[in-house]
């Protein structure tokens, strides 16, 4: 029985470590490794190879070690292979920690006085509660509940949007493409946290910045595709968007040619907001794998009609 691992080889020396104290019996291997295709029953990955079934005719489970698998296709896996995506407490409390740098930056004008020490300029502005902020969260699910939990905490004003409705004590929900215009319009600053998918893609467009308050701030922590770049740089130009903080983009890394790397109002981080923790995230895989051969339910499994 063997786990097969393809992503980042150093932290993978980490997962073979843990994986040898805690679960000897499973034979583990970092990819290509020499591990005999017939015998690899689980497959950890960032990107999955080609030709899965053919390669792996006896593979159980694929695993995905980041939060999403929008590098997945599923259209190229065998129908009833299951796919689980890394749900583990270092990615949550990464996220939460850089949504929480993020918003409170933004809230109390840290990107204007950026600006202002550039240009030598000592000019205190107005101090605004937190209760009096307005901060909105695209995607609720493991991701967006925690970093809303944490917000609320902080005397945040919260609200959510999701494909289908949620229930969340303290903030106010909304669910359906119907409803985002009147989600939007309560986010002073917006948090993305969307999975990638058909439907996502390209959502953060010129429309949907239109719909945000005047002046409004974009935290993008989701995917690079979610965002309409050109129609960001509009909107930030026009005032619409004051600032926006980014962690992800399309292409990652962006070329030196980028206008986003220079736009004065623009923040980027390189993709950096959560990763995934091997000590945390091994004992949640190696859960999981108790629960197929137990036939209980995984943690994080993937609804592929969905994609997510």
């Amino acid at each position: 029985m063997t786990f097969l691992y393809k992503a980042d080889p150093q932290r993978g020396e980490r997962w073979a470590e843990l994986f040898a104290e805690k679960a000897p019996d499973i034979d583990f291997h970092i990819w290509p490794g020499k591990a005999d295709p017939d015998k690899v029953r689980y497959l950890g990955v960032w990107e999955p190879p080609d030709r899965i079934a053919e390669r792996f005719p006896n593979l159980e489970v694929l695993f995905s070690v980041a939060a999403g698998v929008d590098k997945i296709d599923f259209s190229a896996l065998p129908a009833g292979l299951p796919v689980v995506r890394m749900i583990e407490p270092g990615i949550v409390a990464g996220m939460v920690e850089y949504v929480l740098w993020a918003v409170l930056g933004l809230h109390r004008d840290m990107p204007t006085y950026r600006r202002f020490q550039e240009e030598r300029l000592w000019k205190p502005l107005s101090l605004s509660p937190a209760g009096g902020r307005r901060v909105g969260v695209l995607g609720l699910g493991e991701l967006g509940r925690a970093v809303l939990r944490q917000l609320r905490t902080l005397g945040f004003q919260t609200f959510g949007w999701s494909r289908a409705p949620h229930v969340i004590e303290g903030t106010m929900c909304f669910g359906g493409r119907d409803h985002l215009p009147d989600f939007l319009a309560h986010c002073d600053i917006l948090v993305c946290l969307l999975p990638l998918t058909t439907e996502t893609t390209g959502l953060l467009d010129k429309n949907m910045l239109a719909c945000l308050p005047r002046g409004a701030a974009l935290v993008q922590v989701g995917r690079g595709p979610h965002l309409v770049a050109e129609d960001l740089l509009s909107a930030l130009d026009s005032g619409q968007i004051r600032d926006a903080i980014l962690d992800v983009t399309e292409p990652e890394p962006l070329p030196p040619s980028d206008p986003l790397w220079v736009h004065p109002r623009v923040t980027l981080t390189p993709h950096i907001a959560s990763m995934t923790q091997p000590d945390s995230a091994v004992d949640v895989v190696l859960e999981n794998i108790r629960r197929f051969h137990a036939g209980e339910p995984m943690i994080g499994l993937v609804d592929k009609a969905k994609g997510y």
